[in-house]
């Protein structure tokens, strides 16, 4: 891997040419920027870049949990209609690289590196001490804004109105669902939090949410309207993917139909248009009058129409740490990122799933988890009450491997939580590293019908692959 950072010169300026190494280097260590409640920092290096942030038309993603398997599912289906697609996720497990791709093609580390260049020296050239959040967020635009993408889905990982990328003027914005992000959040910081997403609203923006709390979708139809937004009835059913993923994530797959359909009929009409004669899945055929000519049902037999039905039928998702079943692996591992109470729910009604679908002969949970995100009473219940339907047991381990960016910086108390498991009966052990749980929850199951389950956080996740020696996906 390259390392040594060279110069070069542009209109009679220094200008510094970083390895990837360095690129790295410096986004670690930019974490460490005070944030702040403004977006003054992010316009002003977007606006030094010729303002790549308006070049594009935006879709933006907020939420606490879903919001990447939104995007992911919004991109396939764009991609379907023909439109160049950029996603911007966050945070990342691996790599920054992880976080930018176009119709689902990651890009490449050249790129990465010459983008952050760009990026990095107009900030230091306009002394702007920037958050990584928001190098990396002026990086997605530029990206975007060079290959020319039709349309961009970016991922708002923290918050929504000072989130970076919402310089952008969504022309259509979801708003996934909103849940406690930690164990000791008061209702009165959850309205909090959906006043912050939906500050994603602006003039115009469509509006589109999974969530189905009256009181908080309330909320949100409110601020849309007063921002001068659109209001979408709020998705109440789910789409019919493949077991088990239509309960774990149908509601996100229903959601991405949405915004994809809104964003093509209200910011595309031409290409709508276009696509009605064509094999759309997303707009709706004209209806044919009489009975179709021979020649039209021959056509038709010959080239039979892609539905819908059938799309979703086929889609999966492979983002990496989203319930992701590594079945080569012997014994098979799960791994998912899920570090909240409502995601960990989620995961535990997958865990089952799966065990209706193949008994299992062993199963194991490693959880490594931050503090004040997991472990509470309800974390115990449910752990109680899964453990009652389902044998098995956990093994609870530190984090160690801190992924930059994510805010998982210190690890819970494993003696503390293991103690109170076993308090509730629940067969649990304290493990003093992540290798250690791992090795036992492996020897406990069945190497060919057992399960292991990775969970806790984005952390625990990154721990499984740097335990593997892989370094990129």
């Amino acid at each position: 891997m390259e390392t040594t950072a060279t110069t070069r010169r542009q209109d009679g300026i220094a200008l510094k040419q970083r390895s990837y190494a360095d690129v790295v280097e410096y986004l670690d260590s930019h974490w460490s920027v005070a944030r702040q409640d403004s977006l003054d920092r992010v316009k002003a290096l977007d606006q030094a870049l010729q303002n790549p942030s308006k070049a594009m038309r935006a879709i933006l993603v907020a939420g606490s949990n879903g919001k990447s398997l939104t995007i992911n599912f919004a991109t396939k289906l764009l991609s379907c209609e023909g439109l160049k697609v950029g996603a911007y996720y966050s945070p990342h497990i691996l790599t920054y690289q992880e976080r930018f791709s176009i119709n689902e093609n990651s890009i490449s580390q050249k790129l990465f590196t010459d983008i952050a260049n760009d990026v990095i020296n107009a900030a230091e050239q306009a002394s702007i001490n920037a958050h990584s959040s928001e190098l990396l967020a002026v990086m997605a635009f530029n990206y975007f804004k060079q290959e020319k993408v039709d349309v961009a889905l970016f991922e708002v990982d923290n918050g929504g109105l000072y989130n970076p990328v919402n310089i952008c003027h969504a022309a259509v914005a979801t708003i996934t669902r909103i849940a406690e992000p930690y164990v000791h959040t008061t209702p009165d910081e959850l309205e909090a939090m959906t006043r912050q997403a939906a500050g994603i609203v602006k003039k115009g923006t469509y509006l589109a949410s999974g969530d189905q709390s009256k009181a908080t979708l309330h909320i949100m139809q409110q601020l849309t309207q007063a921002q001068g937004g659109h209001w979408l009835m709020p998705i109440r059913k789910v789409v019919a993917l493949n077991y088990p993923f239509e309960q774990l994530h149908g509601r996100c797959a229903a959601l991405a139909e949405r915004i994809a359909l809104t964003f093509i009929e209200h910011f595309m009409p031409q290409k709508a248009s276009a696509l009605v004669d064509t094999d759309s899945l997303l707009v709706k055929q004209k209806i044919q009058r009489g009975r179709p000519t021979i020649e039209a049902k021959r056509q038709q037999e010959l080239n039979p129409r892609k539905t819908l039905e059938q799309f979703w039928k086929e889609a999966v998702t492979d983002l990496p740490g989203k319930f992701q079943v590594l079945d080569k692996e012997k014994p098979t591992i799960l791994l998912d990122n899920a570090h909240n109470i409502d995601a960990f729910k989620n995961l535990l009604l997958g865990v089952r799933l799966l065990n209706y679908q193949r008994t299992l002969k062993g199963l194991s949970l490693v959880i490594g988890a931050a503090p004040d995100t997991l472990h509470n009473q309800e974390f115990v219940k449910l752990l109680r009450y899964f453990f009652k339907k389902t044998s098995g047991q956990l093994f609870i381990c530190p984090i160690q491997e801190m992924v930059k960016g994510v805010g998982e910086n210190s690890s819970w108390d494993v003696e503390q939580v293991t103690l109170e498991m076993k308090k509730m009966k629940i067969k649990a052990k304290a493990c003093k590293n992540f290798e250690e749980a791992f090795d036992q929850a492996k020897k406990s199951v069945d190497d060919r019908h057992g399960l292991v389950v990775i969970t806790g956080s984005h952390a625990i996740v990154n721990e499984y692959w740097q335990h593997k020696d892989i370094k990129k996906f």
